[in-house]
């Protein structure tokens, strides 16, 4: 006699191995990053000659000061929220620059910050867990600096 096992059966028990195994079941849907992207202008002045400007949060700060940069103040000039999809790559405007981010698989993203017409200032593989930033930049005149900050927000 042969018993029958209905195909929902063996998904669930597929479900318990993969979670048993560590392998989350996000992991496998691979589900889109979501990303939050500011520009920042790192200086040493106490106040933006742009009253459009508004300081970094907290949390931004706080990750800015833990880097060796050699500026106090940090102004958010604009702000923008990109979801990317599983291994794919999504290339959006941030006022001066441009960012090109495609997601690898798992954690892995390639960053590439461009200036205004495509010439590539930094480009960067590495993990991008939740709750963590990236920053890429560079400098400005007058002893200021434009900042990319990317934080996976997902």
């Amino acid at each position: 006699m042969r018993i029958r096992v209905a195909p929902a059966f063996w998904r669930a028990w597929v479900v318990v191995g993969l979670l048993v195994s560590g392998i989350g079941l996000a992991d496998v849907l691979a589900a889109d990053l979501k990303i939050e992207a500011q520009l920042v202008w790192g200086t040493a002045d106490a106040k933006s000659p742009n009253p459009q400007h508004k300081p970094v949060e907290a949390d931004i700060l706080k990750k800015l000061r833990e880097l060796p940069l050699k500026w106090s103040h940090y102004f958010e000039v604009t702000r923008k929220q990109v979801a990317l999809p599983a291994k794919a790559t999504r290339k959006f405007e941030l006022g001066r620059c441009d960012i090109e981010i495609t997601s690898l698989g798992g954690l892995d993203v390639e960053v590439t910050l461009l200036a205004t017409g495509g010439k590539k200032i930094v480009k960067r593989t590495q993990a991008f867990p939740k709750g963590e930033i990236l920053v890429l930049g560079g400098n400005a005149p007058n002893s200021t600096a434009w900042l990319a900050i990317l934080k996976r927000i997902d």
